[in-house]
This record gives C-alpha cells, structure tokens and sequence, in this order.
C-alpha cells in the first residue's frame, strides 16, 4: 500500500489503529520502532523513518518499543490470560479464586480488568458462564440436571438453576429449545478476531473492532434462538489450523464446515463469493452479472454487507467498479492488507 510520508506521519500523530500493520515508525533519535498507534510522544517528523515490516526495522538497527510492544500481534491475548482460558477449556468446571490466582503469579485485578475490557464481564462471571455452557451441552445429551449440576462445580442444585436461568432466560428443564452458539477469541496478524460456532458449522467470524459486530450477534442469536456464550467447539481447532496457515501464505482455500443462516439471495451472494479466486478481484456489478440479474448491484453490495464470516467468505476481494477500494467492515486497510497478501503469494 503506497502511502506518503506526510499521510504516515499524520496517522502516528493521530494515533490511527487503521494503519496497524501497514507500516512501523522508527524513530532516529531513540533507535526504537513502534506501532502507528503507540501512545509515546510524538518525534519531529524529520527524526522518523517508516518501514513496511518490523523485520526491516531490526535489520537497520532499531529496537522495539517496551510501550507498544511491535512485534507482539495487535490486541494478543497475554500469556497469562491464554493460560487461564487454555485450562477452563480442559476443564470447565474449574473454578480460580483470587487466591489461586495470586499463587500462580497472576495478579487478580489485572485479569479482572483485562476480562471487562474485552468481554464485558469479570473473570469469575466468565468461569460461571463457562460452566454453565458446558452443563447446557451436558442436559442436551440427555444427562440428569442434578448430576450435570455437581460436575459443574456448584455446591448446591438451586444456585446452578439460578444461574443457568440467569444466562439462558429459561430454567435447565425448559431449556430443551433453547439453543447456545459458542464464542471464542482468535489471534491473527491483523488483531483479534471473534468466532461463533454452532453444531452445523462456523457461524460467524469478524475482528473484534467491527463497528457492526454487535448487533451481528444480537441478530444472530435472535435468528438461532440461541444464547452466545465463550466455549468450546469441534469447529474452532480446524478453524484456528486453517487460519493459521492462510496468514503464513500456505492456505488458499478453506475446508472448515460453515452454517450461514440468511435468504436465499443471501446464499446465492455468499456462495458466488467463495467462487472467487485466491488473489484475485471482482466488482459488484461482476456479482449481479455472473448471477444474472445485472440490475441487482445494489442488493448484491447489501448481501455481501451482511455477509459475517470474513476471510473464510472473502467480500475483502469485491472493489469498485473504477478499481478503488470499496467499504470493508474489518477496515480498509485490513481489505489493502489482504488484497497485498493474496496478491503477492499467488505468484
């Protein structure tokens, strides 16, 4: 992406998380490298020099800056927090008093804040939710609601139904239609990233700094009759491996099962949109042409906006008619990003 250094220097200024991973400042008068967004003072603009990786930084002296860590991934779960969330995943019935906590070096208000910065919730509100997700699954199976209560970790039956009807709206001997769409957080090189699954398959992925991303899963829930909770699902391994090595340039398709709930237009759009080849483009008005209704630009564009599994379903490859980059709701320069990315590993 060729930006000048005016407009670079702008976006350091203006602390701009849109062009993180376009570019890094280094800073000649210090010898550090930095995010676009770090929050340390601003140097002249003469004292700067921006390289596109961090890579190109090292290699020409510079190093990275203990304010905004560069060469962690945007917005990385830190080790400690994914060794909490690695040993609830294994089991969930565990439950990590501050106590607990502190023993293992971990300081308790800092993964309470970093739980309410990220999900809205405290860490032990989280545990409970997870929980309670594992002891819905467990009820669906057919298990006695008492038994699956136990398991759970809760030290009497009234608290457990208290709390399952706090989260599901519904006591566990009426919830055997009421459905849950599991919810897991996923590092890539452009941010953090939400997935949703459900039995049939992957329901939803979208960076986590979407502006849309919540009333996408208010609508998602509503559609399913579902609850969306943070736990696991037998989609998520093989999403996270296909992930994975799409961003390392060794991934071109992806075989993970998908469930896209939508109209039958929708579909069609979604369908047509996974048609689109790896490093390649195609317009709106290409869209409506290849589906035969060439007055349907409009509602092709509206169906690829609804679209909720980025990447995987790749509207970052739809642009503008004249060739510009059309809207993206992962940000523009997450859409220049992979367009570059795609680009350069087909050849």
């Amino acid at each position: 992406m060729e930006l000048s250094k005016e407009v670079m220097y702008q976006a350091i200024i203006e602390k701009d998380t849109r062009f993180e991973g376009i570019f890094f400042t280094a800073v000649k008068t210090t010898g550090i490298f930095c995010r676009p967004s770090c929050r340390a003072r601003k140097p002249k603009i003469e004292n700067v020099e921006f390289f596109e990786t961090a890579k190109e930084c090292m290699l020409s002296g510079y190093r990275p800056c203990k304010t905004c860590r560069p060469l962690e991934l945007l917005q990385q779960t830190p080790s400690k927090i994914q060794f909490l969330l690695d040993a609830l995943s294994q089991d969930p019935s565990m439950k990590f008093s501050d106590q607990d906590l502190r023993e293992k070096g971990i300081n308790p208000q800092a993964v309470r804040r970093w739980f309410l910065q990220n999900h809205g919730i405290t860490f032990h509100a989280y545990q409970r939710i997870f929980r309670i997700n594992s002891a819905f699954k467990k009820i669906k199976t057919g298990k006695s609601i008492t038994e699956v209560a136990f398991d759970a970790g809760f030290d009497s039956l009234s608290g457990f139904q208290d709390s399952f009807k706090t989260i599901f709206g519904v006591s566990p001997k009426r919830s055997k239609n009421q459905g849950v769409i599991d919810l897991q957080r996923l590092e890539t090189p452009l941010g953090t990233m939400i997935a949703c699954a459900v039995e049939q398959g992957v329901c939803l992925l979208e960076f986590t700094d979407r502006k849309m991303l919540e009333r996408e899963l208010i609508q998602l829930a509503k559609s399913l009759n579902a609850t969306i909770i943070q736990g696991e699902n037998p989609h998520f391994p093989c999403l996270e491996k296909e992930l994975k090595e799409y961003f390392e340039g060794k991934r071109r398709e992806f075989t993970v099962p998908l469930f896209t709930p939508g109209s039958e237009f929708q579909q069609t759009v979604w369908e047509n949109l996974r048609q689109v080849s790896y490093g390649k483009t195609v317009s709106y008005k290409d869209q409506s042409t290849l589906l035969g209704k060439p007055n349907a630009v409009r509602a092709v564009a509206n169906a690829n906006g609804m679209n909720r599994i980025s990447i995987i379903i790749p509207c970052h490859r739809v642009i503008g008619s004249n060739g510009n980059l059309t809207g993206y709701g992962g940000g523009i320069w997450r859409k220049q990003w992979l367009l570059d990315f795609e680009q350069k590993n087909a050849t």
